[in-house]
This record gives C-alpha cells, sequence and structure tokens, in this order.
C-alpha cells in the first residue's frame, strides 16, 4: 500500500520503502496533485503554479515526462498500455486518486474536522491521531512556490486548531494539570492566539492558581498592546473578569470517561520497546531501564520484522532501534513505523557514527541517534529528549556523523543560514555541539524555556524537522567544522 507523507519531509512508501521520485520539480507535481484532494489540475496551472511568471519553452513537454516516470514509480507493476489507477489522466489535466487514509494531509484534515464535534473522549482521541501525524513543516521542499506556502499555511492552522481542540477536550476531562506544560509551550510559541491564552489560564485556574491564571492572561494584554496596540478580545476580558469573581461556572466540570490511551499515558512510565539483534545490548538496557524511575521496558525484539509486530500490538511511546539488524534493517523498520497512524518517536541505535544509512535516517522522522558505547545518562538524555518532543544527537557521533559527510550536498538542505542574528549562530552552534536545551540555558545564562522557544522558531524559520537536522545544516554550511569548538 502507498503512504503519501506531505507533513514532514515528502515522501512516498510503499510498505517499507521510501519510493524515487526523482528531482524536486517532478516532485512538485506531484505534490500539487496531493494538495488538489482528488481534483483535476489543468496542465496550464501545472506550468504556471511549477514556474511562477518564466516557465521553460517546453514545459508541456517536461511535465508530460515528469508524469510518466511518477507514474512509474507508483505503480511499477502496471502494463506498459494500461490505465493507470493513482496518477490519472483527468482533460484538461491530472489527478490524483487515492483512499483519503493513504495521504497523511487528508487523514489528518478530516480528523480535525471530526474533532469539531462529540464528546470530549472522542475529541482527544481524534486530536491525538491527528498531531501525531505530523513530522514537520508541510511541504518544507516546496515552500518557494506560493501554492505550497499557501497550502503549508492552511495546514499549519489546522494543527494549531488541533492543539486547541485536544487542550479544550481534556479540560472537559478533568485533565487541566497535565494540559498546562503543553499549553505553556503553545502560548509561548504563538502569542497572538487568543484562544492558547484563555485555555492556559482556564487550566491555571482550575488547578489552584488563580494568581498565575491572571498573570497568564497580563501576558496576554502586554503581547498584544505592544504587537497590535490592542487590549484583550471581549473573551479574554470576560475570563479575567470572571477569575477575579471565582465564578463557580469556572469549576472543573465532572470529568468523563478519560480515552484509555490518555490514561496510560499520564498515569504510567514512559512504555519502551528495545530493538536489536544483539543479546548483550539488550540486557544492558534492559538493566539502564529498570533502575531507571518512570521507565518501563515493554518488549524486546531482535529484527525489525519482529519489531514492527511488537510495536502494533503494545503501543509503545518510545522505540530504541538498532540500525543494523537482519532480516529487515532498523531504517526500513523505522519508516514503516513511523508512516502508522500515532507512530511511537523512535531513537536509532548505532556502534559506528559513520554509517551512510545515519544521513538518509535524519530526514526519516527518527527522534534522535545514541552510539551503543555512550554512557547510561546520555542514552536516557535521548529518550527524555524523544518523549519531549525533541531530536538529540549522542556529542560523541555529532564530529563523526558529519565529518563522514562534509561535502555530500543535498538538494533538500535549506539555503546558507543568510539573515541570522549572532545570537541565532551560536544558538545553532551549541545544538551542533550536541548539548541540550538545559546546558544551553546554563552556557548563554538564559531560561531554558526561553532556549526551547528560540530553537523551536529557528526550526521554523529555517523549515527543519527537528534539531538534528539543524546539526546537520551547521556543518554542511560551514557555520561549524569537525572537530573545531563551538
Amino acid at each position: 500500500m502507498l503512504k503519501f507523507h506531505a507533513l514532514g519531509p515528502f515522501q512516498v512508501l510503499d510498505h517499507d520503502s521510501a519510493l524515487d521520485l526523482g528531482g524536486l520539480r517532478q516532485q512538485a507535481v506531484l505534490a500539487r496533485l496531493l494538495v488538489a484532494r482528488g481534483r483535476a489540475v489543468p496542465m496550464t496551472v501545472l506550468i504556471d503554479e511549477l514556474w511562477p511568471g518564466d516557465p521553460p519553452a517546453q514545459a508541456l513537454s517536461t511535465i508530460q515526462g515528469y508524469v510518466s516516470r511518477l507514474r512509474r514509480a507508483l505503480e511499477p507493476g502496471r502494463a506498459p498500455r494500461e490505465e493507470a489507477e493513482i496518477l490519472v489522466s483527468a482533460p484538461p489535466g491530472y489527478a490524483l486518486r487515492t483512499g483519503s487514509d493513504a495521504v497523511d494531509t487528508w487523514l489528518f484534515e478530516s480528523l480535525v474536522r471530526a474533532g469539531e464535534t462529540g464528546d470530549a473522549a472522542a475529541v482527544w482521541d481524534r486530536m491525538e491521531r491527528a498531531l501525531g501525524l505530523w513530522r514537520g513543516p508541510a511541504l518544507a521542499e516546496f515552500a518557494d512556490l506560493p501554492w505550497a506556502a499557501a497550502e503549508a499555511m492552511r495546514l499549519d492552522e489546522l494543527r494549531l486548531m488541533a492543539v486547541e481542540q485536544r487542550a479544550e477536550a481534556a479540560l472537559r476531562l478533568g485533565r487541566a494539570t497535565a494540559t498546562i506544560p503543553d499549553l505553556e509551550s503553545h502560548a509561548s510559541a504563538h502569542p497572538l492566539r487568543e484562544e492558547a491564552w484563555r485555555l492556559l489560564a482556564l487550566a491555571l485556574y482550575r488547578t489552584g492558581r488563580q494568581g498565575d491564571a491572571l498573570g497568564a492572561l497580563r501576558r496576554a494584554r502586554t503581547l498584544l498592546r505592544e504587537e497590535l496596540g490592542l487590549d484583550l478580545g471581549p473573551t479574554l476580558q470576560r475570563l479575567e473578569r470572571d477569575i477575579l469573581a471565582q465564578s463557580s461556572h469556572l469549576d472543573s466540570p465532572a470529568p468523563d470517561a478519560a480515552p484509555a490511551g490518555m490514561t496510560a499515558r499520564e498515569e504510567s512510565a514512559l512504555r519502551v520497546v528495545v530493538a536489536d539483534d544483539q543479546a548483550l545490548v539488550r540486557a544492558g538496557l534492559r538493566v539502564i531501564m529498570e533502575n531507571e524511575p518512570g521507565l518501563e521496558l515493554v518488549g524486546e525484539a531482535q529484527d525489525g520484522e519482529q519489531a514492527i509486530a511488537l510495536i502494533r500490538r503494545t503501543r509503545p511511546d518510545l522505540v530504541l532501534m538498532d540500525i543494523s539488524m537482519p532480516r529487515l534493517d532498523g531504517l526500513a523498520a523505522a519508516r514503516r513505523i513511523l508512516a502508522d497512524a500515532a507512530p511511537p518517536k523512535v531513537v536509532m541505535m548505532t556502534t559506528f557514527g559513520t554509517d551512510d544509512n545515519l544521513y538518509a535516517a535524519l530526514r526519516a522522522g527518527v527522534s534522535g541517534f545514541v552510539l551503543k558505547t555512550s554512557p547510561p545518562e546520555q542514552l536516557l538524555a535521548a529518550i527524555r529528549a524523544a518523549a519531549d518532543g525533541d531530536a538529540l544527537i549522542d556529542p560523541a557521533m555529532t564530529t563523526r556523523l558529519i565529518a563522514a559527510f562534509a561535502g555530500h550536498g543535498d538538494p533538500d538542505v535549506p539555503p546558507a543560514l543568510k539573515g541570522l542574528t549572532d545570537a541565532d549562530l551560536d544558538l545553532i552552534k551549541l545544538v551542533a555541539r550536541g548539548q541540550t536545551n538545559q546546558e544551553i540555558a546554563a552556557t548563554l545564562s538564559t531560561p531554558e524555556d526561553s532556549i526551547a522557544t528560540a530553537i523551536t522558531t529557528l526550526l521554523t524559520r529555517l523549515a527543519l524537522l527537528d534539531r538534528a537536522q539543524l546539526v546537520v545544516l551547521a556543518y554542511e554550511s560551514g557555520l561549524i567544522s569537525p572537530g573545531t569548538a563551538p
């Protein structure tokens, strides 16, 4: 079954393998048809939108060639004269015809729309699944094309809606305490969204933090005045008055039945699966996790196929995956795992940091790399970072990994770090040296939450998936060189 992914690095997977879609311009044809959601896109529109303002003389035949090659990639078993079933001719152009569950953007949007109604538990489940489909900025490879930039903005707005619908559902389920950290991050990253501040203030109030709730609304008022010259909107002003009056309608409702997945995540340890073909490595990891509070080893696998079956059966939060295993290697297994709905985080393990597959895995959506020879605290740091939605490369691995690929340019790498401030460049250097947010905060004498916000802003600005890709960019752009000090 083909899986079309655009909520992150654009790719199409056939079971465990990513299909070769050709160069960026050819991929853009497929992406543009995907954005049309099954509707036909006229050839004239394709030409105008792939070459805005300056189409080549042979644009028509070029697109026809792209379509022909894409059809061979998408349906390799199709006979030469047989009609295409996926990328079809739809005069006066082409259309992409496939099931809605095969395209992550289509599935994501349907889940968000469905989440606007229903009981709290059902809404929470849908939003969890929808947000689990995201692997980075949507359509980032085509950000210079107006149609892609507009679609990415639309999808990102839906993502913010999903975050807020999930938080609203959690409050209705009586889960205010667990919701506060995510809402703090959401409001800080999007300070002009009044709904983010409303949810945060309400969650704080319901946990007995009336002063902090009022403080959140004061922060919102200050930001709105400084940025837009506006006061709080009517909804936030009314909430502020109600908090001061301790209105009874703000009290926590009787909680609905919480979804099983939510209860498990909040009341139990972080559930981990280990996949490695070496029994000694598995035994060592088992000892580390048995002695670390908050972690639960739920299963072990000896190869990629076993890992996939185990993960689909146990639904862990995180997977520690060896990159080299028999039958199905770790990278192929990780791609299949991450293609599932609401996948776990995947941290890749390796013995040698110069393995060619590691470089490809940086763009496959894994949430970190560790060397098997690293001390236990480094392994645990990578697990915690992945669980928090971050990605961490083992510092001992960074130089070896990037040095091995110095000069191996990638067409998808963003342009050099043009226009960034000295502070931005200093931050990128520290990230590239493998420092955690806590270590960077200590180095720069800056609050840790400010560091997290600054890194998130950089990733968004540079259209990168995670800090692992930021490391690659730092080396490939020449900002730092292997073996030098930050």
